[in-house]
């Protein structure tokens, strides 16, 4: 595309969410660090611990101890230096479980546990450290201990852990990641614009299960900003979407240039408010003439930039982009499922979808600039993603499910129904996804097979994840 986002404001808006972007293999996929001024995410602390029985027996009994420490110590201080916002600290090697400390207090008030079990017979030693209640990642090489045997019962009594039983250090990269995305979502800020706050019960759960802070914003506040802002920046702004536009069908420059202030009065109140996502109430707020444009666009925006926008005041599906943006620095694609069970695919269509689905480095997507498919209103994206991509669909239900599923675009499909985005997946069984659907309409589409990487995910936060098909 001819136009692209400047480098300083990449770098001023690129979110720094994610520690880093790593794929479920646990290859390193590119970062990204900056916030806009005033929402600087916090480093995350993670505590290292090494756990040995007095005098060894397995994996053998003349095991160096310290040399098996200091092994370690210098791969982690070799992997650590690859996750911006990462800060690895501790060391301390417990032998006696009335030794190990139980409260995070104790341990110094990190923000997650990596923790190595160097011989067997360690289970009460590992319970006692998950009794902190801290995202605890249990790091169990081959022939080690046996104590990998004992994280299922411990996540059944409601710890906060999860083992990685493996030779390869660099899923530890991953780990970081995890435990990262775990603590900035208890540092985050959502907005959520409507005429009235969100559920003053279901805002409570939130903060109880993740920390996020849901705060509500009144549309007279979204259109004072927008007021606030000169019409040559929006101008400009739209300007760049048009330059970088295969085509544009529907919508005019005022059209576009409208939704360029809307993007820039809602970064504007994000700042203000140190939040990282914005849902809106976007439908009914437009048709109500509360809203002065539709906020595609600015979603759009935000979304390449590392930021979360999600529509129609859909909390559930923020929630679940935010976890994804910021365990593997990719943006969502909130989608209403179409579904055709005699070609087993599911088509996902929406008007706002992000041009760099790969990440705020990735490369752009074309997109032709369209209306807002129900109304014929306003300015839209129709995104052409790459056909070939596996993509993982998601849904967090009722704060302690991810509904979960892969598939494969095999098209961007072309017709005048449904809205401007559409792909259409090739996935395992569209009638089991059928039958047994659920949580509402919406669902995230996501570049990349991420399910076993939110499986450990929800050992470290709290939830189930179930594969819908």
């Amino acid at each position: 595309m001819a136009a692209d986002f400047s480098r300083r404001e990449f770098l001023s808006a690129a979110a720094g969410t994610a520690a880093a972007c790593v794929a479920s293999t646990g290859k390193m996929m590119g970062s990204f660090e900056q916030l806009p001024a005033g929402t600087d995410l916090p480093v995350t602390r993670i505590r290292k611990i090494y756990l040995a029985k007095p005098v060894p027996t397995w994996p053998k009994p003349d095991l160096d101890v310290a040399a098996e420490v200091r092994m370690i110590d210098e791969r982690l201080s070799v992997l650590a230096g690859r996750i911006p916002g990462i800060r690895l600290e501790g060391g301390e090697l417990y032998r006696l479980p009335e030794n190990v400390p139980t409260s995070a207090a104790a341990l110094g008030q990190p923000d997650g546990l990596l923790v190595f079990n160097l011989t067997s017979t360690l289970n009460s030693h590992i319970e006692r450290l998950a009794s902190s209640g801290l995202p605890t990642v249990l790091f169990s090489q081959p022939y080690s201990g046996h104590d990998w045997s004992v994280v299922p019962e411990l996540r059944a009594k409601g710890h906060r852990i999860l083992c990685l039983a493996t030779s390869d250090f660099n899923e530890m990269q991953s780990a970081f990641s995890l435990i990262r995305a775990a603590h900035l979502m208890r540092n985050t800020r959502i907005i959520y614009v409507n005429t009235s706050p969100f559920n003053t019960q279901a805002a409570a759960r939130v903060k109880e299960r993740f920390g996020a802070e849901v705060l509500h914003v009144g549309p007279d506040r979204v259109n004072a900003a927008y007021q606030s802002i000169e019409a040559a920046a929006a101008l400009k702004d739209a300007r760049e979407w048009i330059t970088g536009a295969l085509r544009v069908v529907e919508p005019s420059e005022r059209d576009i240039a409208d939704s360029s202030r809307l993007y820039l009065a809602l970064r504007r109140i994000m700042e203000e408010e140190r939040a990282h996502a914005v849902t809106i109430n976007c439908l009914g707020l437009f048709s109500q003439k509360r809203l002065p444009a539709y906020p595609c666009l600015a979603f759009c925006k935000m979304n390449d930039l590392g930021l979360v926008g999600v529509c129609e005041g859909d909390m559930d599906s923020t929630l679940t982009q935010l976890m994804f943006t910021y365990a593997f620095g990719v943006p969502g694609y909130v989608s209403d499922p179409v579904i055709d069970t005699s070609t087993n695919t599911v088509i996902h269509a929406h008007c706002v979808a992000a041009t760099r689905m790969d990440g705020p480095g990735g490369e752009r997507s074309p997109y032709i600039i369209r209306s807002h498919m129900e109304d014929n209103k306003g300015a839209s994206l129709q995104v052409k993603m790459r056909t070939g991509q596996v993509i993982t669909m998601a849904k967090l239900i009722r704060q302690d499910t991810m509904l979960i599923s892969t598939g494969t675009i095999t098209d961007n499909p072309e017709s005048d129904r449904g809205c401007r985005t559409k792909i259409a997946t090739k996935v395992a069984d569209a009638r089991k996804l059928l039958e047994g659907y659920e949580g509402g309409l919406h669902r995230v589409i996501f570049y990349g097979d991420r399910v076993r990487t939110i499986r450990d995910l929800g050992g470290l936060m709290q939830f189930k994840v179930v594969e819908e098909c």
